[in-house]
């Protein structure tokens, strides 16, 4: 099976409903930053199940990430504020790319900025589903990895599902649990140090 990698995780007006447009906007608002476990699973076009992954991520705006996948294997992927480091543990490997370059196709990058979303995309709100406002998230360009981004948000306007699918058909759904809003972050865990011995592809 070919290894999970992060799939690459806010000004113009826009006229919508209020719900899941208002709840993003006090997500991004009251969120400087955040920590939580998540699930990810990559459905096919038919809806199986091809790779799943699990970890931590953890933000710091602007533009600062850590996205831990440990389960089933492990990678790190970190946003220092200007640069995007991705590191494959077993193979020893990392790839780098300036970090304006992954902002808009990332959820680390999207969820880190400060208002790329509203930026990139053009945003509505859609029915409520499984006890959550929806809010859809269409992108203003063909360069982005995604056709279609969905958020989930709960009552305290919290967000804790991204739907994300391309143009192959692959539907990726990102779910977020034990959420810490505005921890205290040691700047280091949003610094990258190059592993002895790694090979580096990209910058």
């Amino acid at each position: 099976m070919q290894k999970l990698f992060v799939l690459l995780f806010f000004a113009l007006p826009i006229t919508v409903h209020a719900a899941a447009t208002d709840k993003l906007k006090t997500f991004v608002s009251a969120t400087h930053s955040a920590q939580a476990n998540f699930t990810q699973e990559v459905q096919d076009k038919n809806g199986k199940r091809i790779q799943s992954a699990s970890g931590v991520m953890q933000f710091v705006r602007p533009g600062k990430f850590r996205w831990e996948y440990r389960k089933p294997y492990e990678q790190l992927i970190v946003g220092d504020g200007k640069k995007f480091w991705l590191y494959d543990v077993d193979l020893n490997q990392v790839t780098v790319r300036k970090l304006d370059a992954a902002l808009g196709s990332s959820p680390a990058a999207l969820l880190s900025g400060s208002n790329e979303i509203e930026r990139g995309f053009v945003l509505t709100d859609i029915e409520e589903r499984g006890g959550l406002e929806w809010l859809q998230a269409l992108p203003k360009s063909n360069e982005t990895t995604f056709n279609k981004i969905l958020m989930g948000f709960n009552a305290k306007s919290e967000l804790t599902v991204m739907e994300l699918h391309d143009a192959f058909g692959h539907h990726t759904v990102l779910s977020f649990s034990e959420l810490k809003n505005n921890p205290s972050l040691s700047p280091q865990l949003f610094k990258f140090t190059l592993p002895k011995g790694a090979d580096v592809l990209g910058e």
